[in-house]
């Protein structure tokens, strides 16, 4: 299935892309117009493998929901560093829902699932496992999608104007690179900055802080996947503080230096 989702989300979330484009195989492709309003686009990682494979991802702004294990795991932003060991052939096929826009789904706070995984059925009251088994017996990811959706049609995706607010202020601290600061982006959305802590805390499920910042070191990873870089030029143009400011933020998020980083793709 082609992948017809450029734009969405970051493919740069992926830890040392080149590594894994030799190891593990990685597709992303759209939803169908039901889920549209509220899921971005389906991913499926699939591999074989001779020897196991630790597989790091940058966590963006988003909840995903992934088949896994025989259930389908509803993932919540985590603050730690990603990470999945592989060993053997397998695949997993999953969805990346729009910022925001699990809220109205799950019916309550986002911020209460945090650094969690936790079982579809638990959350959403509908029984995950035979969309679980269809996804991870299938080998085609048409397949996969299908009883993706359909298990998540089963849920419900409630409107939410709210959810749609965020959404939007969520991509604008995505796009424009000049809001380096929470305060700049309650300034853009025309809120306070308490009122938009308490909205990101209840629909994206983390503070916006820590969402300017996770854009900004997403912007750093594409850098440098991109080949050479003047680090000193990109702390300036992203409004880090200084070199050293962008060098412990992206170690912090990654585990290494940006320019150590980008020698060991």
């Amino acid at each position: 299935m082609a992948d017809d989702t450029e734009g969405r989300g970051y493919p740069d979330a992926i830890v040392r892309p080149v590594t894994a484009a030799r190891t593990i195989t990685t597709e992303r492709f759209a939803v169908s117009p039901a889920l549209a309003g509220h899921v971005d686009y389906h991913w499926y990682v699939g591999w074989e493998l001779e020897h196991p494979h630790d597989q790091q991802v940058i966590p963006q702004p988003r909840i995903h929901v992934a088949a896994e294990d025989g259930r389908l795991l509803v993932h919540g932003i985590g603050r730690k560093p990603f990470m999945r060991h592989l060993t053997g052939r397998g695949h997993t096929l999953g969805v990346s829902f729009l910022p925001g826009l699990f809220r109205p789904v799950l019916g309550s706070r986002v911020s209460a699932i945090a650094d969690q995984v936790v079982p579809a059925q638990d959350l959403l009251g509908v029984d995950d496992r035979p969309a679980a088994e269809r996804i991870l017996t299938s080998t085609d990811p048409a397949e996969m999608a299908a009883a993706m959706e359909s298990y998540l049609l089963e849920v419900g995706l409630p409107t939410d104007p709210v959810a749609e607010d965020v959404r939007r202020w969520t991509t604008l601290a995505e796009d424009d690179r000049s809001i380096t600061r929470a305060e700049q982006l309650a300034d853009r959305a025309g809120v306070s900055l308490r009122s938009l802590q308490r909205l990101f805390s209840e629909y994206v499920g983390i503070g916006p802080k820590w969402v300017v910042q996770r854009f900004r070191v997403l912007e750093v990873a594409a850098r440098a996947h991109s080949g050479e870089v003047d680090w000193a030029a990109v702390a300036a143009e992203l409004d880090f503080s200084d070199q050293a400011h962008l060098v412990r933020t992206f170690r912090d998020v990654v585990g290494a230096p940006p320019a150590t980083y980008a020698k060991d793709l």
